[in-house]
């Protein structure tokens, strides 16, 4: 992967990550994703003033993208309701590289190199590694798994879509402004139904992290779906996923959470895979 690519990735990562942590820590963390996906959806406006429209062949997996993050976005809240964060995340975006990678296989026949192939095992084998050991000291019911497993599958579907979506286009960037759009539209609406126009009056008041959180996670697709046009999918997917070493360092600074030895040896496995993936 070439060195450009690579750090930005790992840019991305970290922004990712700091992201989920305000999530898990806000009270009321739907009215924050509301917050962060209306923000991402006025930097939407942005990119598409600043850049290309994209071709009219990608404007159906925009479409398709939508309706999976906003799947993700509800998934992914339920699992932080009943679970830690540092359990939640690995497990959440565990699965996910290794669906990627057998999902880009078949349906766009990208098929890594052996080293990389053999990086995004032991990237993966880290993310289990924090998730699962220590569970009895943990939270983590049977639902509460379901949902983390459930989103894995819907970052894999989208991550897929939008790496093509992304290669169609003919500029990612305008892609990705149309994206973020379109997902502040569905996510608003959802949040209109469920909470009614109450919801606007409270998210006036609390913008700060929402602002934040917008701008951390539009930086951080933003960066993703660019990389996944000059990268293999599969690669990129499970590099970003090294957010997992930000976020065990951040919840235990921020959320107390613990770290224990399992975690530390899953952080130095992921660190080796992301190294074989970068040299592949």
């Amino acid at each position: 992967m070439d060195t450009t690519v690579f750090l930005s990735v790992l840019a991305a990562a970290v922004m990712h990550g700091s992201w989920n942590v305000l999530v898990k820590q806000d009270v009321d963390r739907f009215l924050l994703l509301v917050q962060i996906q209306t923000v991402m959806g006025v930097l939407g406006v942005a990119l598409i003033a600043a850049f290309p429209w994209p071709t009219m062949a990608s404007i159906p997996y925009v479409l398709a993208s939508a309706g999976l993050h906003l799947g993700y976005n509800i998934f992914l809240l339920r699992s932080y309701r009943t679970g830690d964060l540092s359990q939640v995340y690995p497990i959440a975006r565990g699965t996910a590289p290794l669906l990627t990678l057998v999902a880009a296989w078949i349906v766009t026949h990208e098929r890594p190199a052996f080293g990389g192939i053999l990086g995004i095992g032991i990237l993966v084998s880290g993310l289990w590694f924090i998730g699962f050991f220590g569970r009895r000291h943990l939270r983590l019911d049977s639902v509460t798994l379901l949902f983390a497993l459930g989103t894995s599958g819907f970052i894999a579907a989208y991550s897929i879509v939008d790496g093509i979506g992304g290669r169609l286009s003919g500029s990612p960037s305008g892609y990705t402004g149309l994206l973020y759009l379109i997902d502040a539209m569905m996510l608003m609406s959802a949040a209109l139904v469920w909470r009614g126009r109450s919801i606007l009056g409270q998210m006036r008041a609390t913008w700060s992290s929402g602002i934040m959180g917008g701008a951390l996670s539009a930086g951080a697709y933003w960066i993703v779906i660019w990389a996944m046009s000059q990268a293999p999918i599969a690669a990129v997917a499970a590099l970003r996923e090294t957010s997992i070493l930000f976020v065990v360092l951040m919840s235990r600074q921020v959320l107390k959470e613990p770290i224990t030895l399992p975690r530390v040896i899953g952080a130095i496995l992921i660190a080796l895979g992301a190294i074989l993936i970068r040299f592949s």
